[in-house]
């Protein structure tokens, strides 16, 4: 399915005329897929988590954001696909907007696919989500090491959709415990905090 197609519930959202976000446009995936994590201060605060699949950000509403700790484990509820082009998304989506409130970007890099078969054999990043489990490696400015995305057997979160726990895996990072304020957590594209952002406000 082509990223037009996986865009259409995205665009169906959102009136471009009123939002500084990107609508998407054919990008070309680089040699290494990418990840962004995004503070979305709107009807409720929470992070969104995004990783590069093919030619779209698959993303998922992790409302109290990932942890560099192994012992938490975050719900995360998918969202629909977004734009390659949203990774640097910050700004003030307008009230009244669908998801409408302050974003600001707060970790970006790279990812590494991990998942195998159970005779030792890789899997396709998209084929082991839709299995309900996929593992893979971080390389951001503050995220790093291995985390899983694992589906809930028959689980539902937020409003009754599909679930997923956001859990990362063997030790935890020096100084990476837990997930920081996100009101006085600070942009790795800007160095604005969400309050400096919305004062700011504008889209990109």
């Amino acid at each position: 399915m082509g990223g037009g197609d996986r865009l259409r519930e995205y665009r169906g959202k959102r009136d471009f005329g009123g939002t500084g976000e990107p609508r998407g446009k054919d990008a070309s995936p680089g040699e290494e897929p990418r990840f962004v994590v995004q503070i979305h201060d709107a009807s409720t605060l929470h992070f969104d988590f995004r990783l590069q699949v093919g030619d779209v950000l698959k993303s998922w509403s992790v409302p109290k954001g990932p942890s560099g700790d192994p012992g938490d484990k975050r719900l995360a509820v998918p969202t629909e696909d977004h734009p390659l082009e949203y990774e640097d998304f910050e700004g003030v989506i307008p009230r009244g907007e669908y998801g409408g409130g302050t974003v600001i970007v707060w970790d970006r890099g790279t990812y590494r696919p991990l998942s195998h078969d159970r005779r030792g054999r890789p899997v396709p990043f998209e084929e082991a989500l839709g299995h309900g489990h996929a593992t893979f490696r971080l390389n951001g400015t503050k995220l790093h090491g291995d985390y899983a995305l694992t589906r809930f057997r028959g689980g539902q979160g937020i409003d009754g959709e599909e679930a997923w726990l956001l859990v990362k895996t063997g030790h935890a990072g020096a100084g990476k415990h837990g997930t920081p304020d996100p009101h006085r957590a600070r942009s790795v594209r800007t160095g604005r905090t969400l309050a400096q952002v919305a004062g700011h406000g504008g889209g990109r």
